[in-house]
C-alpha cells in the first residue's frame, strides 16, 4: 500500500481551480501521492488559505485567471521553474450559472464558456509543450454528468461540460503520439462550496443541509459525493495505473445516470 500511496513520487502536477472544492481535494490527493503541485485559484484569499494547509509540502498556490492565456502560460512555466518540469495537468476551475437559452444573456453565456471550457483549452495549450518535453504525461479534465444529461435551466453550463468531453477526446487523439493521455471525470452532485451555493439558491423553506441531502437521495447510493471521492479517480487517471486509458469519460455519480425514471408501479 505504501508504494501505491506514493505512486506519483517525482511527478509535477498543475491544478487549476485548486483552492476550493474538487480542485482542493485533488491537490491534497496528488501531494499525498508524492507529487509536487502548483495550483491556481481566482482570488488571493482562497489561494492563501489553501496554501497554508500544505505547509512543508512541495505545493505552491498562485492566483491566476484561467480565461487569460498569458496567465496560464505563466502558471505552467512556474511549475517548470519551481519543480523542474510538468507531468500532470488537472483542470478543475469551473462556475455554475442558471438559465434557459432565453434567460441567458450573451455576457453570462460567455462567462460560463470562458471559464469552464476556454479555461481548459488555455491551460492545456500552455502545458502540452512541457508535457511533451518530459516524454509524455496526463491531462485530467473535471467535467460533469450534465455533459450527458442536463438539469433544467443550465444551458450554458451543460454546453461547457459537453465541450470539455469533446476537447478531451481531441486531446487524446492528437497527442497520443506524444504519449500524453487525456481523460475526463464526470461527477454527479458533490458536496462543494459551489453545490452549497446552489442549494442556498434553491432551498425554499428547507435548510442548505436538507437541500443537499434531498439532492443526494436522487443518486442510487443515496447521497452526494465527497470531493475526496472524485479526487481518487483523478489520481488514478493521472498515474501509471491508467497507462492504457485515454479519451475516456469516467462517471463518478453514485449511479445517477444509471437511473431510468420510469416506474413499474402506478
Amino acid at each position: 500500500m505504501a508504494d501505491r500511496d506514493q505512486d506519483l513520487a517525482g511527478r509535477v502536477a498543475l491544478v487549476t481551480g485548486g483552492s476550493l472544492g474538487i480542485g482542493a481535494a485533488v491537490v491534497e490527493r496528488l501531494a499525498a501521492a508524492g507529487a509536487s503541485v502548483v495550483f491556481c485559484g481566482h482570488d488571493d484569499e482562497s489561494v492563501r488559505a489553501a496554501q497554508a494547509r500544505h505547509a512543508g509540502r512541495p505545493v505552491l498556490g498562485v492566483r491566476a485567471d484561467v480565461t487569460v492565456a498569458a496567465e496560464m502560460v505563466a502558471l505552467a512555466q512556474t511549475a517548470v521553474d519551481r519543480f523542474g518540469g510538468l507531468d500532470i495537468v488537472v483542470t478543475s476551475a469551473g462556475i455554475q450559472r442558471y438559465g434557459t437559452v432565453e434567460e441567458t444573456g450573451e455576457a453570462l453565456w460567455h462567462e460560463v464558456l470562458d471559464v469552464n471550457l476556454t479555461g481548459v483549452y488555455l491551460a492545456c495549450r500552455a502545458a502540452i509543450p512541457h508535457l511533451r518535453a518530459r516524454g509524455g504525461g496526463a491531462i485530467v479534465a473535471v467535467s460533469s454528468v450534465q455533459a450527458f444529461a442536463p438539469q433544467h435551466r443550465v444551458a450554458a453550463y451543460a454546453v461547457s461540460k459537453a465541450g470539455i468531453n469533446a476537447l478531451v477526446r481531441s486531446l487524446a487523439l492528437d497527442h497520443a503520439a506524444d504519449r500524453i493521455r487525456a481523460n475526463a471525470v464526470c461527477p454527479g452532485s458533490v458536496d462543494t462550496p459551489m453545490l452549497r451555493r446552489a442549494a442556498d439558491l434553491y432551498r425554499g423553506e428547507s435548510s442548505v443541509a436538507e437541500t443537499v441531502a434531498r439532492w443526494g437521495r436522487t443518486h442510487p447510493l443515496g447521497r452526494v459525493a465527497r470531493a475526496e471521492e472524485v479526487a481518487e479517480v483523478v489520481a488514478f487517471l493521472a498515474g501509471d495505473r491508467a497507462s492504457f486509458v485515454t479519451g475516456a469519460e469516467y462517471r463518478v455519480d453514485g449511479g445517477l445516470l444509471a437511473v431510468n425514471p420510469a416506474t413499474l408501479s402506478g
